[in-house]
């Protein structure tokens, strides 16, 4: 009965309703003891492109949605997984199976409003037990119009996504028509603006100092993007002890704890928006650059790829995740979309340099196509060994490197955060006079024209 039932569409309400099937087992004398939960029919369904569908129970926000069903492999850190802007538009797949059991705490969001369309799961837990959580997952998907299904069998759902590779889904009610919802699907442009809809509105500061008062979100607003300028060329050096790092952060979609990492090393961060100019980043006189990770495809962002190609050698610049690529297309490379993606925190990557195996988090769609590194000035120096994809890169000269994973974690492993430390030799390098360039300055334009005309 329960195989035929799950087979056949027009007796999914049956299929979904557990307590039939629990009551052919107890009998009717015997509902009292059949949970609420499971007397529930289901409401909620989700339509791949392909023609499959799941039916399941509903949670969050209840609007109909169409995005790009994805899959995450983490056995925990869902909080951080929901409200990194890397999400943006998608549908997120949990292969573990419980979600929700410890609630959302205040202190572990990686956005201050998280832009993930859905959260697909085998189990959802309303009522969480954790001393540290202020509310529960389903309400604050609830509140930022996040859409959430439980119920369904997400092994056999991963196992599609994996076989046959990411793909438009609907999340809808489950009195929807399949037609009506495949073509809702056939008629859905996927939107290529989503770093511009993450990416901070305004520039802003978050100095060193948040690392010490525990600040989480690290933000110092600030009037104008002309007063940051002013401030970082009239601040006064500190005579007592060297002035902390200063680092200009291009947000395409940053998580909070890049800049964490930034201001427990001891640095000064100005955050800027993804399109910020040239002149404006070399105004503020960064002793070096940071590209954050950020949604969707790179070559989405041209504007951000010619501003790297523009500071290119001025200044150290490390990329994380999205910048990995956008550097790389800075230097005349290419990137490609990958079948499934990378999405957990358990991809292990090779340092080529040391030989020395990292355990990562990655999150992305796309990867540096290494064929296309062979014309650029760039070289690879990590590679994922599960599929031999590109991890990172460097230019000895310009003193460039990036890393497709992500360094932060959040959640994840600790094994790549002494790259935060490398960011900081290679601008105590460029400080020490050491190296033929120092900060970004507008000067720097002068002496580039200069050159490329003598």
């Amino acid at each position: 009965m329960h195989t035929a039932n799950a087979a056949t569409v027009t007796s999914r309400e049956t299929a979904c309703d557990l307590s039939a099937w629990l009551i052919g087992i107890f009998g009717h004398a015997q509902t009292e003891r059949i949970p609420s939960i499971m007397k529930r029919k289901c409401d909620r369904q989700l339509i791949l492109e392909d023609g499959s569908r799941y039916s399941g129970y509903g949670f969050g926000d209840m609007q109909d949605k169409i995005l790009e069903i994805v899959f995450n492999t983490s056995m925990v850190g869902y909080q951080e997984i929901l409200s990194d802007p890397s999400y943006t538009d998608q549908a997120v797949v949990m292969t573990y199976p419980l979600i929700g059991n410890y609630g959302m705490a205040d202190e572990d969001y990686e956005t201050d409003r998280p832009t993930i369309g859905a959260l697909i799961v085998h189990e959802y837990n309303d009522e969480p037990s954790n001393f540290r959580s202020n509310s529960s997952l389903g309400e604050v998907m609830k509140k930022y119009g996040i859409a959430g299904i439980s119920g369904i069998d997400t092994r056999k759902l991963n196992r599609s996504i994996r076989d046959f590779g990411t793909r438009k889904c609907l999340l809808t009610s489950i009195d929807t028509p399949q037609e009506e919802g495949l073509q809702k699907l056939r008629s859905f442009s996927t939107p290529t603006n989503a770093v511009s809809r993450v990416s901070s509105k305004e520039i802003w500061r978050s100095p060193a100092s948040n690392a010490q008062t525990g600040s989480m979100s690290g933000q110092v607003p600030t009037p104008a993007a002309e007063d940051v300028v002013a401030e970082c060329e009239t601040a006064p050096a500190q005579a007592h002890a060297p002035a902390p790092f200063h680092v200009v952060l291009i947000d395409c979609g940053m998580k909070k704890n890049i800049l964490r990492s930034l201001n427990r090393r001891g640095c000064d961060v100005t955050v800027v928006p993804w399109n910020t100019t040239t002149e404006v980043i070399r105004s503020l006189k960064p002793d070096g650059v940071l590209i954050s990770n950020g949604p969707g495809d790179p070559t989405d962002v041209p504007e951000t790829i010619e501003t790297v190609r523009a500071l290119r050698g001025q200044c150290p610049i490390f990329g994380i995740c999205l910048g990995h690529q956008i550097l790389s297309l800075s230097y005349g490379a290419k990137t490609y979309k990958l079948k499934f993606g990378h999405r957990g925190g358990n991809h292990p990557v090779r340092d080529l340099a040391t030989s020395r195996i990292e355990i990562t988090s990655q999150n992305h769609s796309y990867a540096v196509d290494a064929g296309s590194l062979a014309q650029t000035a760039l070289t690879v120096t990590h590679i994922n060994i599960l599929d031999g994809t590109v991890e990172g890169v460097k230019c000895e000269k310009d003193h460039a490197f990036s890393v497709q994973y992500h360094p932060e974690s959040a959640p994840g492993p600790q094994d790549s955060a002494y790259l935060f430390d490398r960011f900081i030799e290679l601008m105590q390098t460029a400080r020490s006079g050491t190296e033929s360039f120092g900060k970004c300055t507008a000067e720097s334009d002068k002496e580039v024209e200069h050159a490329q005309t003598n």
